[in-house]
């Protein structure tokens, strides 16, 4: 069974208390529990993550290259600024989906650059909770076609 990394990024584990208006409604609790139930039903082992530390999450990224095939990322406002996230993303040679649970195109002007995404396999933003799922089935297609 190939293992698979979600990571969320900083505020994430606030999800259901945080601008519900953006992020839903839903606990972070409850978000893990449908992330792992998708990934099980496509075959999947799933490490959940989260951090509100870059450098932690590049350390997950760097861990993730020996022992993932692949990761699922909503690396928050780190997104828009994290050249050194980017960068362990170039570096590590596995896919990187990343995910964004509200469409970071049609908020404040600063969201809607990605410094990530050119390094990254694509990118998925707007469904809510969703987001997270659909990425794990796109990565699921990155991965069969390899």
């Amino acid at each position: 069974m190939k293992k698979i990394l979600v990571i969320h990024g900083p505020n994430l584990n606030l999800l259901g208390e945080r601008e519900p208006g953006y992020y839903g409604k839903d606990s972070f609790e409850s978000v893990n529990r449908e992330i792992a139930e998708k990934a099980a039903a496509l075959g999947f082992e799933c490490e959940i993550y989260q951090s509100n530390h870059e450098g932690a999450i590049i350390d997950k990224l760097h861990a993730a290259r020996l022992e993932c095939a692949g990761v699922v990322m909503n690396a928050g406002a780190y997104t828009h600024y994290s050249y050194a996230i980017r960068d362990a993303i170039a570096a590590i040679r596995i896919p990187v989906v990343e995910v964004h649970m509200s469409n970071i195109h049609s908020r404040d002007e600063f969201r809607h650059t990605s410094v990530i995404a050119p390094v990254c396999a694509g990118q998925i933003a707007g469904f809510g909770k969703n987001s997270y799922l659909l990425g794990i089935e796109a990565l699921k297609g990155i991965l069969e076609a390899d």
